[in-house]
């Protein structure tokens, strides 16, 4: 499996046939813009779009990005309905606790404890609930994309039934977990063999860099990855 970090909570994720992109926030994000990388190399190859949740930094640029790629795109039942109307045609509906077959990698909603709607759209309603993803391939390690969220007692049951290797933790702090609470949720609840942080950097009101959450985690699980970097794991 390869994993790219694109800033924020975006990454894409290849695996067998399948190459997944998350939250697909670029335009706008400044972290992401800083790295010269373009829309169309990000867009290339892409199979389908996994949304955590209806927030504009995490819905970001998909129907955009769908259009361009033909990718499917994957997420809440609810989500998906008010993206039909922005024109979006290829999607996978779905909600908490279910399973959708994308090929040689299943991708599941899980719970995370946050907010959705989107404002900024003038959106004044929850787009269905805020997610974390599993991603499991039929060949390679098992992926947890925690979304936005806080720390939850519940986190043990996602590993318990899930097993993730890899987690994508949100650290930034304010909208999500902080340092210390990212930190507690990967060593009480998980077992990952790697901790890729996440939301983090993007806008100054949260956590400019994973200093203190790698000082939290005091191990070498820990991965930072720069933006753009593909990490083949």
């Amino acid at each position: 499996m390869n994993i790219t970090w694109f800033g924020h909570s975006c990454f894409r994720l290849q695996t067998g046939s399948n190459t997944l992109l998350i939250d697909p926030f670029l335009t706008g994000n400044p972290t992401f813009e800083a790295s010269g990388i373009s829309k169309d190399a990000v867009a290339e190859g892409l199979t389908h779009i996994l949304i955590t949740h209806g927030h504009g930094d995490h819905v970001g640029d998909v129907v955009e990005i769908a259009k361009k790629s033909g990718a499917k795109v994957v997420t809440n039942y609810d989500l998906c309905m008010w993206l039909a109307k922005q024109g979006l045609t290829e999607f996978e509906p779905m909600n908490t606790g279910g399973t959708v077959d994308l090929g040689e990698t299943k991708a599941t909603l899980v719970r995370a404890d946050h907010s959705a709607g989107l404002v900024e759209m003038d959106v004044g309603f929850p787009l269905g609930s805020a997610n974390g993803f599993v991603i499991t391939p039929d060949d390679g390690p098992v992926v947890l994309h925690m979304g936005d969220t806080d720390i939850f007692s519940d986190m043990e049951l996602i590993d318990e039934i899930y097993e993730p290797d890899i987690g994508l933790v949100p650290i930034g702090d304010r909208f999500t977990m902080g340092a210390m609470t990212a930190a507690m949720a990967c060593k009480r609840f998980f077992d990952f063999e790697f901790v890729i942080p996440c939301h983090y950097g993007t806008f100054p009101i949260i956590a400019p860099n994973a200093d203190d959450f790698i000082e939290e985690m005091g191990s070498e699980e820990v991965v930072v990855p720069k933006v753009g970097e593909e990490l083949e794991i």
